[in-house]
């Protein structure tokens, strides 16, 4: 997130929007999520540019509202709230923290570098990829298997145990 350290203020918005839940994994925030691109200062007021999941996240206008009122709530009135694609968002800015507070919801958290920076551009068939194994948030078995493709939200898969034979979502990496 870029920031000026010298403008308490520009640190005050950004700590503010960084501390929003976001409204499918109320456990986790904006920032833990590392979708607070920006806190700028534009012709005197507070700008903050986000970046949602992806392209189609349902909950992006969520998101955007619920960072403007919190800003407004703590006296920034005139504050913006921004959409950027680019770069687009990936599953590597999940802070340490974001990816713990996910693997104790009992969603398990994608692993770092999953996907290449290159990777939109590359058509490689399923069967030829090889995942990493993917651990149970609830017993940390890597003794897992897909059920579904599509979990409880666009972003998840739905995965089960084979260890403990729990169902849990997986943070799909993107």
């Amino acid at each position: 997130m870029v920031i000026s350290e010298a403008d308490p203020l520009l640190a005050q918005a950004a700590a503010l929007a960084a501390s929003v839940p976001d409204p499918e994994i109320p456990v986790i925030t904006l920032g833990d999520l590392g979708i607070v691109r920006s806190v700028r200062r534009e012709a005197g007021r507070i700008v903050v540019t986000i970046t949602p999941t992806y392209t189609g996240c349902p909950a992006t206008e969520v998101i955007a509202a619920d960072v403007r009122q919190i800003l407004v709530e703590n006296g920034f009135a005139d504050a913006q709230v921004r959409l950027t694609l680019s770069p687009p968002w990936t599953t590597d800015w999940i802070s340490e923290t974001g990816r713990e507070r996910l693997r104790a919801y009992g969603i398990a958290p994608p692993g770092r570098g999953a996907v290449l920076p290159d990777a939109v551009m590359r058509f490689v068939p399923r069967k030829a990829m090889q995942p990493a194994p993917i651990a149970c948030p609830n017993c940390g078995s890597i003794k897992t298997e897909q059920l579904s493709e599509y979990g409880s939200t666009p972003c998840k898969a739905i995965h089960r145990c084979l260890a403990c034979r729990e169902p849990f979502d997986y943070f799909k990496p993107y």
